[in-house]
């Protein structure tokens, strides 16, 4: 099916044309009664982001490689039966209302215990059997070209969370080749509050099968140590030799020495909610680049240990084997309802969460 033009802003140059920045829409099938769109952003230089209103999905991102060939380097799927299948890993969905971790799927807040739901070995994740990653979003055309806004109204003991929490997320593609997210959120009751993105990086656009190639920078000469469920155990340490990324180096040089690969919170260095560079990915063989700048205390880089090749209604039919993508999720760190020692999450009434994340894709020719 075609694409339908919904907005396009003309510009008069006497050089050469470059493309000319839309917003475009196409059906993706219906959830829960309600028609999905898939609203496609597009800027000067040709690249795209597509995003449909499940989930917050990104399903597309196109970016050029050093020759100026467009390729789509996040992981999904062809249709929306692909999204709403069992054991799809949050391909490119916002994620709440808490990201990443929760012992024992509980905590307690003002001396009262809140249960939550126990989605992954007795723990919850990503906000239980049915997070952010699961619902209907809204999607507002914004006046302009280059933005979409994202509504959710999370209700009070969704999850088993406490509180109305009312969610706008902001994805705008930049003239740079940056895509931004802002995050807002306001509640009616004390809450924890951890929203992230999940999107799956290959900047190979499908040229090689894993990541394992990438080459992979992290500010962080910290990281929150796990046990074998990936809680934390509350402490903050020093990298290992295996999880030390302060200098750029390929993501298959050391994962071997990582107990089922990397899945684990760095500690960025000079937080102070300020936005700064944290992270740089990058392919050779493509010249692609993607540096990562957010406001937040915490980066999860998980190298898709879980990803299997069992996937149906892959792009391309392409099996999505271990580590044929890998997240880089920046957040608060898991656990921290349950963990005093790390920086809070919780969200009063009066007051507002915001978070920005930028991925920002570059020429590294």
């Amino acid at each position: 099916m075609k694409y339908l033009p919904v907005f396009l802003l003309l510009t008069a140059c006497t050089q050469a044309p470059k493309k000319d920045r839309l917003i475009m829409t196409k059906p993706f099938g219906n959830f829960e009664s309600q028609a999905v769109t898939e609203y496609t952003l597009i800027n000067q230089q040709g690249m795209e982001l597509s995003v449909i209103n499940y989930g917050g999905a990104v399903t597309r991102l196109l970016v050029p490689d050093k020759n100026g060939e467009q390729g789509d380097v996040v992981a999904g799927f062809d249709s929306l039966a692909g999204y709403l299948q069992k054991g799809n890993p949050y391909f490119g969905a916002l994620i709440g209302r808490y990201g990443n971790r929760i012992d024992k799927a509980g905590f307690t807040l003002d001396d009262h215990p809140y249960q939550l739901d126990a989605n992954d070995h007795g723990n919850s994740l990503h906000g239980g059997n049915k997070g952010y990653d699961k619902v209907y979003w809204q999607i507002t055309k914004l006046p302009g070209d280059s933005s979409l806004k994202l509504t959710y109204k999370s209700k009070d003991g969704e999850g088993g969370y406490p509180g109305n929490l009312d969610i706008e997320v902001m994805y705008t593609l930049g003239s740079d080749n940056s895509w931004r997210i802002d995050y807002k959120a306001t509640t009616d009751k004390p809450t924890p509050v951890n929203l992230t993105q999940h999107a799956y990086f290959n900047l190979s656009a499908g040229s090689e099968p894993t990541i394992l190639n990438h080459n992979l920078q992290i500010d962080a000469e910290k990281y929150t140590p796990v046990d074998s469920l990936l809680i934390p155990i509350g402490r903050v340490d020093g990298v290992t030799a295996a999880l030390d990324f302060r200098n750029a180096k390929p993501v298959g040089r050391d994962i071997a020495q990582v107990a089922g690969g990397y899945d684990h919170n760095w500690v960025l260095n000079k937080h102070d909610a300020s936005l700064r560079k944290v992270a740089i990915l990058s392919h050779a063989a493509s010249g692609r680049g993607m540096e990562v700048w957010t406001t937040e205390p915490g980066l999860q880089f998980y190298s898709g240990n879980f990803l299997d090749g069992t996937l149906s209604h892959t792009k391309n039919g392409k099996p999505y084997i271990q580590h044929a993508a890998l997240c880089l999720e920046a957040q608060h760190f898991p656990d921290s309802p349950n963990q005093p020692s790390f920086p809070g999450t919780i969200l009063r009434p009066g007051q507002v969460y915001t978070q920005t994340t930028i991925y920002k894709f570059i020429n590294i020719q």
